[in-house]
């Protein structure tokens, strides 16, 4: 066994600080990548990495290959171009919940090979959402599905995934072979079908069905939100038992907080005599939220939303469900402090968090990723929702406008993309960029937009953790961890512990981010493959897919952070679910991985 140098276990306890972070979260990710690349240019004579290499990340082929893909995916959404396609299949799949399920997995694998799955899945929510709650379909049994096979989708080309696209560069500087933009095509399209068919069989009876479909709302035990109203000094309330008022009214509903003179009492009995100011945090559907505007003598809690404002919706108006993206500027802002009504001139009604109920004020409420939040606002205001990358809209598609004339000339733009990298006529880097150049020259999309439809977070966490990869090649990290798990090799032959890094991949991918899986894996797996003699690329392409592929929790992947508020999941719903479907495609992926490229 190699000795270990102190820039080796300098570098162990950067990553098993970052690792730390990455799962608790206590700054945002991005913020902790930026920590690790400036930790090791600081201890550069420990870490060997120099101010030029601790950034190179910002000038990664891969990076900027990413960044010009999101620019891309905006342009194609601002045409419209799902939306037109919205009418034919609700009309092919009616009310039979298999066949929406077989058109979500069918239309956003293909979709996801051609514009990145991260924006493939943000594009089909909302539509993939209104064609459940329109069919009498719980979203639930459609999101999670929608979710999973766009990480497989992803996995048809190059372009597919960032995580594809991080790996090809890095396997490049390992090995000197990096992907080319249909380098496992044959292999993703067997991982595709196999995840397919699971999600159309085992994974439908294992979906939930948290979110009732708002057709067929006729209970408050699912789909329910959190709002919060205030008794009145003239209330007819005043003076009765909270258990006598809940009788008065028309609807159900499940008081979780009392707020009296400063003091927080959960889950208040019955008995509770009302007092003229009580603050009431209550769980109720959107159904019931509209019916809570007629009640006289309690007002929607100040500064979310007033019943004088509210008590009917204009013909323009319309309740919409938000979600909280995951590198939102209102992560951590409340809804006071984010000012959500000033800056979207929207009115908050009620929060969303899974089945989580919130025990604080109403608008003292920290917003998370994945969050929804239910507002009320005019058709322009949808619109610029839809536009704005802190959160997407899960619904209403109808209000957003859309440039349907550029779309030709964004699809084709697109195409041509895919067909100069794939051709080799162009590096992809360079053909991206380039159709980024012509749909803002031909106005498919603003360059103000463009700057918007850039996950500079997702951007910041790649330019960090590249380096970390690096310094873990030259202090010998990578040797030493590879040794150790050849070490497995005594007991278990070549192909089993090429599916052993398929699951080591999987599992932290699942707990960290996909990049930061890849960055500080793919070095161990080349080491690992030299030492056995195998095939270092087949080793590559393991760690890729299984980084491409978590399915096993909400922060495992971006797509399923995307769908866990509108879908109403809980963690367990992830485990359930995705645990078998990780199963099965380290055995797909492992063998397909032998048969095509051999060991």
């Amino acid at each position: 066994m190699p000795s270990v140098s102190v820039g080796a276990l300098l570098v162990f306890l950067i990553i098993l600080v970052a690792l730390i972070l990455f799962v608790t979260e206590p700054v945002p990710i991005d913020v902790t990548a930026l920590g690790v690349m400036v930790t090791l240019m600081v201890l550069r004579p420990w870490t060997g990495i120099s101010p030029s290499e601790g950034v190179s990340g910002f000038s990664n082929a891969a990076t900027i290959t990413i960044l010009a893909m999101m620019i891309l995916s905006e342009g194609v959404r601002r045409t419209g171009v799902i939306q037109r396609i919205q009418a034919t299949v609700a009309a092919y799949t009616g009310k039979n919940v298999h066949k929406q399920l077989g058109a979500t997995v069918g239309l956003v694998g293909p979709l996801s090979g051609l514009i990145n799955n991260t924006a493939a899945v943000a594009i089909l929510l909302p539509m993939v959402s209104d064609l459940a709650h329109e069919n009498r379909t719980s979203p639930s049994k459609l999101l999670l599905p929608l979710s999973y096979a766009s990480m497989a989708g992803g996995m048809l080309t190059l372009i597919g995934t960032s995580t594809n696209l991080l790996a090809s560069s890095i396997s490049g500087e390992l090995i000197g072979q990096s992907f080319s933009m249909f380098e496992f095509t044959h292999l993703g399209l067997i991982v595709f079908g196999a995840c397919a068919l699971y999600l159309l069989t085992v994974g439908y009876w294992l979906a939930p069905s948290h979110v009732i479909p708002r057709s067929e709302r006729e209970s408050t035990q699912q789909d329910v939100f959190l709002t919060e109203v205030i008794v009145g000094d003239d209330s007819p309330f005043v003076g009765q038992a909270l258990e006598e008022a809940l009788d008065r009214v028309d609807f159900e509903a499940n008081v979780t907080q009392l707020i009296r003179d400063g003091e927080h009492r959960r889950e208040p009995p019955l008995s509770t005599t009302i007092q003229a100011g009580d603050a009431f945090t209550i769980r109720l559907t959107e159904d019931a939220l509209r019916t809570l505007f007629d009640v006289d003598g309690i007002d929607l809690v100040p500064d979310v939303a007033t019943e004088a404002d509210l008590q009917t919706l204009g013909p323009d108006e319309t309740l919409v469900e938000i979600v909280v993206t995951s590198g939102s500027d209102l992560v951590g802002e409340t809804i006071a402090s984010a000012g959500l009504q000033d800056f979207y001139r929207a009115a908050v009604l009620a929060i969303r968090r899974g089945g989580e109920t919130a025990h604080e004020r109403l608008t003292d409420f920290t917003l998370r990723p994945g969050d929804v939040l239910l507002i009320e606002s005019k058709a322009e205001t949808v619109d610029r929702l839809a536009n704005d990358p802190n959160v997407l809209v899960a619904g209403e598609l109808e209000l957003q406008r859309f440039r349907s004339s550029k779309m030709p000339l964004a699809v084709g733009t697109v195409l041509g993309v895919v067909g100069l990298a794939a051709l080799g006529v162009l590096p992809v880097m360079v053909a991206a960029l380039g159709g980024v150049v012509v749909m803002i020259a031909t106005g498919v999309v603003k360059a103000a937009e463009a700057y918007e439809a850039v996950q500079w977070d997702v951007i910041f966490l790649l330019a960090g953790v590249i380096p970390l990869g690096k310094a873990l090649s030259k202090t010998g990290g990578a040797e030493l961890l590879g040794e150790l798990l050849v070490s497995s090799a005594d007991v278990l032959p070549t192909v089993l512990v090429l599916g052993l890094f398929y699951l080591l991949t999987a599992l932290m991918t699942n707990l960290i981010s996909n990049q930061a899986s890849v960055v500080l894996l793919l070095p161990v797996a080349v080491d690992a493959a030299t030492r056995l003699g195998a095939n270092p690329f087949a080793f590559v392409l393991a760690v890729t897919f299984a980084a491409s592929t978590a399915f096993m929790s909400p922060v495992g992947y971006q797509t399923n952070l995307f769908v866990y508020g509108p879908g109403g999941y809980d963690f367990g719903d992830y485990v359930r679910v995705g645990g078998p479907l990780q199963l099965l495609l380290a055995v797909v992926t492992t063998l397909g991985i032998v048969a095509f490229w051999g060991l």
